[in-house]
């Protein structure tokens, strides 16, 4: 009686199976999850979740080639542009009036961008599917979690003093994180699927204390259509709009400040902003060119160099700190960026302009521009979407039939 074959069990490469699993679950179910209820989630899960993913990567060895990925990043003239900004930042500790947080914070964005870096060099070629739906699963219950938050959570966050900051953090993540979900999803015609993610996402942000996640997905679900209806314009319009405002942004608040009188009157917090804003830049604006370095727009209104009212958004904080060289250089990356999204991957790049749009949404409404857990949410969302990207190769499965095809007579 012949033995039956025999398979060869490689525990290594189960390992790092294992390995890669629980850090796929970490970083698409955990961490929206955790993000929900404690401010420091994202900064504390993401690093842990990529080391396992390098873990995986070095013991079996699916990544793509790394020296040609690293050639092909080298060469790319948004991601020298984005080097450039973080050369640009680093430079800026010359003048920064103060080099010891500024240098702190540089050291978080350098590392952040590492840490983006080798998780995507360690991301398999071949994403299987088991891994990635998690994401839309992580993204749903994290949706429940806040709607379940939101509504008792007098009895759930007494006992936490960052209880509504955590809450607008997870909101954040959410708006996010809910179009690479979607994206999944829609590419695998998953359309209903796709639909309970972001009501379930919609009704968390409706609940959530402030209005920045629920307005900035309103802004991304506007690029999703547009893109959706036509895919050059809402390539096109995304990529103009996020890299014009960038380099328009000295002028916005001459241009927006008589309409925000008009509409809310003098004394309206925002219109406060704005006029300090004016000040700023009527009275420096030689320092326009190079920028007051690094850490002062959040330092600056501490030691009263700054308005205490002046604007904590990403684009008075960009001009305020690098100045025209940082601004111009974020601009050129923003914008080759979006291109390059919605040249490479046609299938994900409504949601792909959806995400461009809300996270450019929420860098303008009031996230600074080198806040650690915000760079961290970012990194998140990008290495989601090249997961997603990587696990677009299967097609469509070929039909088999019951009954053998006979080859035709000659």
């Amino acid at each position: 009686m012949p033995r039956p074959p025999t398979t060869t069990v490689d525990p290594a490469l189960d390992a790092a199976a294992l390995l890669r699993r629980i850090g796929f679950f970490g970083l698409f179910v955990v961490l929206p999850v955790a993000a929900q209820v404690s401010r420091r989630a994202t900064v504390v899960l993401a690093p842990i979740a990529v080391v396992l993913l390098i873990t995986a990567s070095a013991i079996d060895q699916h990544q793509r080639a790394v020296w040609p990925a690293v050639r092909r990043l080298l060469t790319a003239p948004s991601f020298l542009a984005g080097m450039l900004v973080v050369f640009w930042s680093a430079l800026s500790l010359v003048w920064t009036p103060f080099p010891g947080p500024a240098s702190e914070r540089l050291a978080n964005l350098i590392a952040t961008v590492v840490m983006t870096l080798l998780a995507y060099l360690a991301l398999p070629d071949r994403m299987r599917s088991a891994n990635l739906y998690l994401l839309p699963l992580g993204v749903a219950a994290a949706a429940i979690v806040a709607i379940l938050i939101n509504l008792v959570g007098d009895a759930m966050l007494k006992d936490n003093p960052d209880g509504d900051s955590a809450l607008e953090r997870g909101a954040v993540l959410l708006a996010l994180l809910a179009w690479p979900a979607v994206a999944w999803l829609r590419s695998r015609r998953r359309d209903i699927g796709s639909l309970v993610v972001v009501v379930l996402v919609a009704g968390a942000l409706l609940l959530a204390p402030g209005v920045t996640a629920l307005f900035a997905l309103a802004v991304g679900a506007l690029a999703f259509a547009l893109t959706h209806w036509r895919l050059s314009l809402g390539v096109r319009v995304t990529a103009i709009a996020a890299a014009g405002l960038l380099v328009v942004a000295p002028l916005l608040p001459f241009l927006a400040r008589p309409i925000g009188v008009a509409l809310f009157g003098p004394v309206a917090p925002g219109v406060l902003a704005l006029k300090a804003w004016q000040k700023v830049v009527t009275l420096e604006p030689v320092r326009l060119v190079t920028g007051h370095g690094l850490e002062t727009a959040l330092r600056g209104r501490i030691f009263g160099i700054l308005p205490i009212n002046a604007p904590t958004t990403m684009l008075f904080e960009l001009w305020y700190e690098l100045g025209v060289v940082g601004a111009f250089a974020a601009a050129f990356a923003l914008y080759g960026a979006i291109h390059r999204a919605g040249r490479d991957a046609t299938v994900l790049a409504p949601c792909a302009m959806a995400a461009f749009a809300t996270a450019f949404a929420i860098g303008c409404v009031g996230v600074g521009l080198v806040t650690i857990w915000w760079l961290t949410t970012l990194s998140m969302a990008i290495l989601t979407f090249v997961a997603i990207e990587r696990g677009q190769f299967r097609s469509r499965r070929p039909k088999v039939g019951l009954i053998p095809r006979l080859p035709a007579r000659g």
